[in-house]
């Protein structure tokens, strides 16, 4: 798959798509932009500034390909402390000198620091930091300013606010917290709404249900003379002028005290961590597989955020909501952040009087529907089932964090407990920072890594600095047998290592797990090596009743299987559904030859969204290649399959008048549409008509057939082995 253009020249090939992303984003942004700065105490339009500049200045320069720049959720915590403790305009110079910090930090090559901390502290941090914002912003939703100001207090407060809450404003809350929990289902239901951003649905039925309550106009008892829109007046926001005159300075005078050294480290500190594992996971989401450079990534949010602070707004960070949105609806390159904020500086332009007509209680549902993403019950049960280690560093930094209200304090004590963790399972003190590797090379692109002692979230940049060193196509080894624990964080990088090296046109192997045991259930969870085992060895894994019963059929049915987990996916790559999902890794892998095929089946671990909206689901593929026919390349899914996996939208749905059955049933695309339907005889045709729908990808003369995204049973499996081989025969016999 060519690779879309950078710079100008992307810009006149992808226009359209990334004008039509942009706009979508920026339907989603504009609401976000404003509930942040809200939340944060700045003016409602310091958020927009903030995009704008993200998009129009820091768009163009920034290192990564897809990423949204904008204010984001996970700094409102700083951002309102700073603001309460400092007043506004001090605040303002805080985020000018972090700013400052970030170009320095990008300048000095500091775009590792995002393969430096554990997944479970940094989301430990993100989860109480939802916990946070949605315990001050329940207040918001039932009417009422809460007296607590620490979470816990605000936790606590709740029950008290309940109990005096406006009748009119909780029903404009929780109707809009109803749309936001409820659009993401209905969406799915109906296909037209996913155009649709839920938080634009909240603004125009909470602006209606506004003007029906005569929310502008507090008009009796329940009011008590309060207003509950944005008030224009309020932290310095000047709707009825320019929008230069809106424009705030930062005060300089307060910026060597105690506070402000404070805020200016959690700001720099925080938005870069945050910002480069939001580049990251982005880049995991890219269709095109493109990989970030980040160190100019941060060398760019650092020139957005100085300018950012310059002007009144807010800090910014790649945000993952709105990056995910843009890669969701089609864009291909840096431009669809430029054009989302565009799209803003025309909104504000034209038309800042209608911020006036937001209700804070729709503000404040859509922060809460953030919180709970953010902390939601199922990032606790997906942590615990990566390991219960994990959720002991995940609630360590909650507890910590809620209780200090200090982001650092609190990624800083789910740090300790990793190391504390690592230390009892025999890691030495050696190895917690420098890693013990040993590079062999055999001078011909062959390359073995031993990893002595352990493989751990804080030694892997030493690990990955060896593996930069490698040059392209190359076949490199990495054994882990020596290494006495390898942890979860370590095993998501190593995925990564063995991607990269795909993409450089090499190969990755990883030997000597078989002699560790998994901590749980989790592919990527935390391995220990076995006493007893090592250089000795290997030890033998009990296999689980499915497994059984899969070689059961396997020695039935001719072919070999191997129950081990594989982490090396390349044979997936040229699909588009691994362009449109995140494949991580196959097992239980069963495959039959002879002289016509190979046909391999296979469970593979697929992973889609990404931080707190990550999904992961197994399901079962066969995959046949070394066909003796060239094939034409195309794509056939069911018709009315919303969740579809077809990512050339440019392609129109080839039909056949002569088959109403299977066009109506059928999605059918590929380029060459004269190839495509002489392929489809009449055969083939009345053979999928009469079978089960089945998914069906060609690509480079190979196939991928599946059906549902979940595993097989053991007779699902027989009838799409019998499904597919059917298939196979009819192929044989077609002519293209």
């Amino acid at each position: 798959m060519a690779l879309p253009n950078d710079g100008i020249k992307g810009l006149q090939e992808n226009y359209k798509a990334d004008m039509l992303s942009g706009f979508l984003v920026f339907l989603i942004a504009l609401p976000l932009c404003i509930g942040i700065a809200n939340a944060s105490k700045f003016p409602a339009l310091a958020g927009i500034f903030t995009a704008i500049i993200g998009g129009l200045l820091v768009g163009p320069i920034m290192g990564s390909h897809l990423t949204i720049k904008g204010p984001a959720a996970g700094l409102i915590v700083i951002a309102l402390g700073a603001s309460t403790e400092l007043g506004y305009e001090a605040a303002l110079a805080t985020i000018v000198i972090s700013g400052i910090i970030q170009i320095i930090f990008g300048l000095v090559k500091s775009g590792k620091l995002s393969d430096f901390f554990p997944a479970s502290a940094v989301h430990g941090m993100l989860a109480a930091i939802g916990i946070i914002i949605a315990a001050k912003e329940v207040h918001g939703v039932l009417g009422v300013k809460p007296i607590a100001e620490d979470p816990l207090g605000l936790l606590v407060e709740i029950p008290n606010s309940i109990r005096h809450l406006n009748p009119y404003v909780t029903v404009i809350g929780l109707v809009s917290l109803i749309i936001l929990f409820s659009w993401p289902l209905l969406s799915t239901k109906i296909q037209f709404l996913k155009k649709i951003p839920g938080a634009l649905v909240v603004l125009f039925v909470s602006i209606v249900l506004g003007m029906v309550f005569d929310l502008k106009n507090p008009h009796d008892y329940l009011f008590n003379g309060k207003s509950f829109h944005i008030d224009p007046n309020n932290f310095l926001v000047i709707i009825d002028k320019s929008l230069l005159d809106s424009i705030t300075f930062p005060d300089f005078s307060k910026v060597l005290t105690g506070p402000s050294i404070k805020y200016i480290v959690m700001f720099a500190l925080v938005g870069s961590i945050e910002s480069l594992l939001s580049s990251k996971a982005v880049d995991t989401l890219d269709p095109y597989k493109r990989k970030s450079d980040m160190d100019r990534d941060l060398l760019a949010v650092g020139i957005g955020n100085t300018l950012s602070g310059f002007i009144g707004g807010l800090p910014m960070i790649s945000e993952i909501v709105r990056s995910s949105a843009s890669i969701n609806n089609g864009a291909k390159t840096r431009w669809a952040n430029v054009f989302h904020g565009l799209f803003l500086l025309i909104f504000v332009t034209l038309a800042a009087g209608l911020i006036g007509m937001i209700p804070n209680a729709a503000l404040a549902a859509m922060l809460i529907y953030t919180g709970y993403r953010l902390a939601s019950p199922n990032e606790f049960f997906k942590t615990y089932k990566i390991g219960p280690e994990q959720l002991i560093i995940f609630l360590a930094t909650i507890v910590a964090t809620l209780a200090t209200t200090d982001l650092l304090i609190g990624i800083g004590v789910g740090v300790l407990t990793k190391f504390i963790t690592h230390l009892a399972y025999g890691v030495p003190l050696r190895s917690l920072f420098k890693a013990n590797i040993v590079v062999k090379d055999d001078g011909k692109n062959h390359y073995h890594f031993t990893i002595k002692d352990a493989a751990i979230f804080s030694n892997y940049p030493g690990v990955k600095k060896y593996f930069s060193k490698s040059p392209d196509k190359s076949h490199v080894i990495i054994d882990m047998s020596q290494a006495v624990v390898v942890d979860h964080t370590f095993m998501e990088h190593l995925h990564e290592l063995e991607q990269d090296m795909h993409q450089r046109g090499g190969h990755v192997e990883v030997v000597g797990l078989d002699y560790h045991k998994h901590l749980s259930d989790h592919p990527m969870s935390t391995r220990r090596l076995m006493k007893g085992t090592g250089a000795t060895g290997v030890t033998s894994t009990a296999l689980t009743p499915r497994q059984k019963r899969l070689k059961v059929y396997a020695e039935e049915n001719g072919f070999s299987f191997n129950s081990r987990m594989i982490s090396n996916i390349a044979k997936f790559s040229d699909f588009p559904y691994s362009r449109a999902h995140h494949i991580k890794f196959e097992e239980n892998v069963m495959v039959r030859s002879n002289e016509d095929l190979k046909l391999e089946i296979s469970d593979i671990l697929v992973e889609e969204g990404s931080r707190h909206s990550k999904v992961e689901y197994k399901m079962t593929k066969l995959f046949i290649r070394e066909f003796n026919d060239v094939l034409p390349d195309f794509i056939l899914e069911e018709e009315n399959l919303i969740d579809g996996i077809v990512v050339d939208t440019s392609l129109r749905d080839i039909d056949f008048e002569n088959h109403p059955v299977f066009s109506k049933r059928y999605l059918l695309k590929g380029k060459d549409e004269a190839a495509v339907r002489n392929f489809f005889s009449v055969e083939l045709i009345h053979y999928l008509e009469k079978n089960e729908t089945f998914h069906i990808e060609c690509k480079n003369n190979k196939l991928l057939v599946y059906k549902e995204p979940c595993q097989m049973s053991v007779s699902e499996l027989a009838k799409s082995v019998e499904f597919t081989m059917g298939l196979h025969k009819i192929i044989h016999r077609v002519k293209v």
